[in-house]
């Protein structure tokens, strides 16, 4: 059995066929060495016990066919006892052989399963509201990124996709649980008994491969789309990770009509192995919904995900030499070496979630029992940076950008001004009050010469005055409002231009690559 998979109920049964299989040809050879008194050997349907001597307890270790059974150490045994009339001792309550199998049923104790539970619950806990909150930040940035077009440029729109991909992550992460999880635990009736164990005979084993199986085509799409989400997310961090590094070294790919490239590299190279695994899964591992490892099938996508992950572990660490570096070279002098290496920290620390840095921790480190301690250590950090990372790059590379921030505060500057606007300024009315027949001309005065001074006081006011309101020049006068039919055609002209002037983003790979560290 690999020590890193799981077996289904069916793939159990089928070695235990084995086993008994190989425990009956022993015996046979056995019997006919047997002269003296002494208990026969036998199969129980678990393990195959040896023959025993009178008066003697016989151990056999806890058999490695049965997944579930405790393998660790060699102090894991199941008991027998030889009577002294060289027979095995019966349990007189159930009228069967007795049998000790403590050791080897550890971890069906309720003791362990409940323990087993309190993680697997925690687990779940910290990866669904890890996920819920990228979930929710991700949607956000993408908006921003996609709602503005002066953000719209070959970076931003290389961020989209890493955020798409996290996005589909996520929901793909949700779907598996609802659809494979959620009210489906398995009942008394669902796990493995001994009835089982016994149930195919030798002459069965052609025909139980045969039964055709209750067709789960749901849930395998599930699971198919839940590793390509996965792959396309991990591929998108290197692509991520191959722009930054071409603004570093070559800076071509700055071009726009590059990005065809990336795409085909973000999402269509895990289409391709994903698919074969998928394919090959149906042809020789067709076994429920495809979420139990099947042998080494899984290497089909692991592969290339480990490559993208090392590669972009490298392009990491160059970027990083990159960065010390230049940092050494301009602040020669300037700054003393604790405040170099504070901005060197800072700028790796904002490149290790684009990255994926975090991956190469465990990534050589195969799973080990659940029970374990450093299982434990491994399933906590890595649910809690997997499903935490898409918040974080979100917040460093959307939330935290000036340029984003600048044309967020722009739209919100430009709706209040909207507003003011049209609450204030009424056409076909003049409200102003002054002295006779000079007040509209005071007021009408007043705004052109604010507009023709441009728009800068306009658009950041250094007085607490709302646009449109002039102060009176008696203590009766008020600040009133202006008819919008007084705005001249030049004033209202250069206001239009300056607040909806959109730009491209800057061409330049050194401003892209300011911007994005």
């Amino acid at each position: 059995v690999d020590p890193d998979d799981v077996l289904t109920k069916e793939e159990q049964i089928y070695l235990l066929v084995e086993a008994k299989e190989k425990c009956q040809r022993d015996i046979k050879a056995q019997l006919e060495k047997i002269k003296d008194p002494s208990c026969p050997p036998e199969w129980d349907g678990i393990i195959c016990w040896p023959r025993g001597s009178p008066s003697q307890e016989v151990s056999v270790p806890c058999p490695d066919y049965i997944y579930d059974f405790n393998h660790k150490g060699k102090s894991c045994h199941a008991y027998r006892y030889c009577s002294a009339y060289g027979t095995w001792a019966m349990a007189l309550s159930i009228n069967k052989t007795w049998a000790n199998y403590t050791e080897c049923a550890l971890l069906f104790s309720s003791e362990s399963r409940s323990h087993q539970k309190e993680v697997f619950d925690r687990l779940h806990l910290m990866y669904t509201v890890g996920y819920s909150i990228s979930l929710a930040s991700l949607i956000v940035a993408v908006c921003i990124l996609s709602y503005f077009k002066r953000l719209h440029c070959t970076r931003n729109y290389i961020h989209v996709h890493l955020f798409t991909s996290f996005i589909c992550r996520a929901l793909s992460i949700f779907l598996k649980d609802m659809v494979l999880y959620s009210g489906t635990a398995p009942s008394d009736a669902d796990r493995l008994r001994e009835d089982d164990f016994r149930g195919p005979s030798p002459g069965q084993r052609g025909h139980l491969a045969t039964i055709s199986m209750c067709p789960q085509v749901g849930c395998k799409v599930v699971v198919t789309l839940f590793l390509y989400f996965l792959a396309t997310n991990h591929y998108w961090i290197l692509v991520e990770g191959l722009y930054l590094h071409s603004l570093i070294f070559m800076a071509f790919l700055s071009n726009k009509n590059y990005l065809w490239v990336l795409i085909i590299i973000g999402w269509g190279l895990p289409a391709v192995f994903v698919s074969i695994w998928a394919s090959v899964r149906a042809s020789l591992a067709d076994t429920q919904c495809w979420d139990l490892s099947a042998g080494n099938m899984k290497w089909v996508y692991q592969v290339p995900i480990l490559a993208a992950v090392m590669v972009n572990f490298f392009l990491f660490l160059n970027i990083v030499r990159v960065l010390a570096s230049k940092l050494w070279e301009t602040t020669m002098g300037k700054l003393d070496p604790r405040q170099q290496y504070r901005q060197l920290l800072k700028s790796t620390l904002v490149l290790m979630p684009l990255f994926g840095v975090h991956y190469v921790v465990f990534m050589a480190m195969p799973y080990t029992e659940v029970s374990g301690l450093l299982w434990q250590i491994q399933m906590h950090y890595e649910m809690l940076f997997n499903s935490s990372q898409g918040f974080f790059v979100a917040f460093i590379y959307c939330f935290c950008n000036g340029e984003v921030q600048a044309e967020i505060k722009k739209a919100h500057f430009r709706r209040l001004l909207a507003l003011h606007l049209g609450q204030q300024a009424r056409p076909g009315s003049c409200c102003c009050t002054g002295r006779g027949s000079q007040a509209p001309q005071s007021c009408s005065t007043s705004l052109a010469g604010r507009g023709a001074g441009g728009t800068r006081g306009l658009l950041l006011p250094a007085q607490p005055r709302l646009p449109g309101y002039i102060p009176g020049s008696g203590a009766s006068d008020q600040l009133l409002p202006c008819p919008a039919q007084e705005l001249s055609q030049k004033g209202r002209g250069k206001n239009t231009v300056d607040l909806t002037e959109l730009t491209q983003c800057h061409p330049k790979p050194s401003k892209e690559l300011e911007t994005m560290l």
